[in-house]
């Protein structure tokens, strides 16, 4: 099993660094093939969010296309990708950021009825969760 870092996801898909790029392209490759197993985990979804959304400052539509093509890749197995996906859902309608939403997503799953939080648009998300 090999862990995939950030940074190979980043190279890969923004192709902005093109040596990285190609051997970030091999190593999908060889996932994709069967060749190799890949993994990675939470802690790297969210430092592709953050990287995307501070440095390279991409709107929030760009960020969810890049996310949903990582998710896409079914040989890269993502630690609680079930939640993460869940997250980026609630992503996608809320006026919140990716780390809320997956506290949301976090929640709803385990059910937790009562919020403490100081955040008013968190507040208002987690009044709209379903628990049925």
């Amino acid at each position: 099993m090999i862990f995939v870092d950030t940074n190979y996801f980043l190279r890969f898909l923004l192709k902005d660094v093109e040596l990285q790029h190609r051997l970030a392209k091999e190593l999908f490759l060889q996932g994709a093939e069967g060749k190799v197993s890949l993994f990675t985990s939470v802690i790297v979804i969210f430092e592709i969010y953050w990287v995307l959304t501070s440095f390279y400052e991409k709107e929030k539509e760009k960020v969810l296309k890049i996310l949903e093509k990582i998710f896409d890749l079914e040989f890269v197995k993502i630690e609680n990708k079930k939640l993460l996906k869940e997250a980026l859902a609630i992503y996608k309608r809320a006026n919140l950021e990716l780390e809320d939403c997956y506290n949301l997503a976090l929640m709803e799953k385990m059910e937790i009825k009562e919020l403490k939080s100081f955040d008013k648009k968190l507040i208002k998300q987690f009044q709209n969760l379903d628990f049925d």
